[in-house]
């Protein structure tokens, strides 16, 4: 008796090959596309996990996460190859070695050009599901932010978070009254937007005796018309 069906992965083999922007024998990292959930979930929506087959690259198993993006975050994913590349990978993110920049073009302006944002956060359990909240009773959260350029009504930013609190960036930008563009559940739902929050570059010292890796992952489509309004492009 045949089993079940199995869906097609939601990119082809190529397709997400073509998003790998670093290799070697530990890692991979690779572009997520924004609106892509990392793994599977309650809804059993198609997800990136299905596509990993295709990028074993002669290993005899797929790679896995190091951590996660948001399904509507686009940009660069650390993937191990193999369990002793996952658990020093697991070490480095626990550990704070790790540097991430991200970009997000936000509605308004945060108060200052350039600062920290250090309220503690807090996960919430709703009818609707699950959110996040800034908490004196939350954990510690830091992201340090920089103004890359300005548009009409809205900013470019570029940030750093220094703890890895889930919705992190974009509960700190809304609470400094500068929620993401498109970001439905700490902003305003606009239809026709996607998020326009980017996982910009990563930088990974996995060896004592050679230089850290540095990845960067282009901006995706939805966001460089916002870019290019607050100078993207114009240095």
């Amino acid at each position: 008796m045949a089993g079940p069906l199995r869906r097609a992965p939601p990119l082809t083999a190529e397709q997400i090959q073509a998003r790998v922007l670093h290799r070697d024998g530990l890692i991979l990292v690779i572009d997520k596309p924004a609106g892509l959930a990392v793994h599977a979930g309650p809804s059993k929506a198609p997800n990136l996990e299905e596509c990993f087959d295709a990028l074993r690259f002669g290993l005899p198993r797929p790679p896995a996460l190091a951590h996660r993006l948001d399904a509507d975050t686009s940009g660069v994913l650390v993937l191990g190859r193999h369990p002793k590349a996952l658990s020093k990978l697991g070490r480095l993110f626990s550990g704070r070695d790790t540097e991430k920049t991200y970009w997000a073009v936000v509605r308004g302006a945060p108060p200052a050009d350039k600062g920290v944002f250090d309220q503690k956060l807090l996960k919430v359990n709703t009818r609707s599901g699950w959110s996040v909240k800034v908490s004196d009773k939350g954990q510690t959260a830091v992201t340090r932010y920089k103004v890359l350029g300005r548009g009409p009504h809205m900013t470019w930013l570029e940030l750093k978070p220094e703890t890895g609190r889930t919705h992190q960036i974009r509960v700190h930008c809304a609470a400094a009254g500068c929620p993401v563009i498109a970001d439905r559940l700490y902003g305003t739902a606009e239809p026709g937007q996607q998020l326009h929050l980017h996982s910009r570059g990563i930088v990974l010292p996995l060896s004592k005796t050679k230089p850290p890796i540095v990845v960067e992952a282009p901006p995706p489509p939805h966001m460089i018309a916002a870019l290019k309004a607050c100078g993207y492009g114009d240095k």
